[in-house]
C-alpha cells in the first residue's frame, strides 16, 4: 500500500484491546504488512513521558480539564512523532485508545465542554483521524472483573478505580460515538471468546483493507 491503515481500539475498562491488538499484529504480519502496534496515553517519548502523570492519578487534583489539556498535549506529540510517520509509509498502525477515549473519559464523564473538547481534539489529531476504530464492547461488571483479575495485586489505575456507573456511562458514550459515525465505527460484543472475537476483528480488519485497495489512487493534473 501507498498509503498505511490507521486503526484504533476502544472500549471500557477490561474490554480486552491489548490481546486483540497482539493478535491482530500477528495475523496481518503474517499476511505480508508492516504493523507498528502503539497506545495511549503514550507512544512516543514525550507521551510516554506523560503516561505515569495521567493514570497514577497525579493530575486528578488538577480537574478533568487539566486531564484533557495534558492527554491532548501527549497525543499530538504521537501523532507528529509516530503515527503519521508510520502511515505515510505504508504502515499498518494499530493504537489501543485514541480520541474517543478523550471524548468519553475526559468529555463524558469529565462533563467538559463539547466545544473545548472539540478543539482540543482538532488541535491533538491534526487531520490523523482513524480510518477504522473498533469498539470492544462489555458489560462494566464483567470488564471490572477481568480488569482486576489481570493486575492481581496490584493497584487499580486512575479510571478502574471510578463506580460500575461511570462505567456505564462510558459504555454509553462508545455507543453514541459509534452510532453518530458508523463509516468509522464497528462496536463488536467483547463478552465472547477471545478466539471469537479475534477472528470478528481479522474479517472486519480484511474486509476494511481490502476496501482500500479498491479505490483508485488519486492522479495530479
Amino acid at each position: 500500500m501507498s498509503r498505511g491503515f490507521f486503526i484504533t481500539f476502544e472500549g471500557g475498562e477490561g474490554a480486552g484491546k491489548s490481546t486483540q491488538i497482539t493478535r491482530l499484529a500477528e495475523r496481518l504480519r503474517a499476511k505480508g504488512h508492516e504493523v507498528l502496534v502503539t497506545r495511549e496515553p503514550g507512544g512516543s517519548p514525550g507521551a510516554e513521558a506523560v503516561r505515569h502523570v495521567l493514570l497514577s492519578g497525579a493530575a486528578e487534583p488538577f480537574g478533568p480539564v487539566m486531564e484533557a489539556i495534558l492527554f491532548a498535549a501527549a497525543r499530538s506529540d504521537h501523532v507528529e512523532q509516530v503515527i503519521r510517520p508510520a502511515v505515510d509509509r505504508g504502515v499498518v498502525v494499530l493504537c489501543d485508545r485514541f480520541m474517543d477515549s478523550s471524548r468519553v473519559y475526559q468529555g463524558v464523564t469529565g462533563d467538559l465542554d463539547p466545544k473545548f473538547m472539540a478543539a482540543l481534539e482538532r488541535v491533538a489529531v491534526n487531520g490523523m483521524v482513524p480510518d477504522l476504530t473498533l469498539i470492544l464492547d462489555i458489560e462494566p461488571e464483567e470488564g471490572l472483573r477481568r480488569a482486576s483479575a489481570r493486575r492481581g495485586d496490584g493497584a487499580a489505575d486512575r479510571y478502574e478505580k471510578e463506580t460500575v456507573d461511570v462505567h456505564r456511562r462510558r459504555r454509553e458514550a462508545y455507543i453514541a460515538i459509534a452510532e453518530a459515525e458508523p463509516d468509522r465505527c464497528i462496536v463488536i460484543d467483547a463478552g465472547r471468546s477471545p478466539d471469537e472475537i479475534a477472528a470478528v476483528i481479522e474479517s472486519v480488519v480484511t474486509a476494511a483493507l481490502d476496501a482500500m485497495k479498491a479505490i483508485p489512487a488519486t492522479v495530479d493534473a
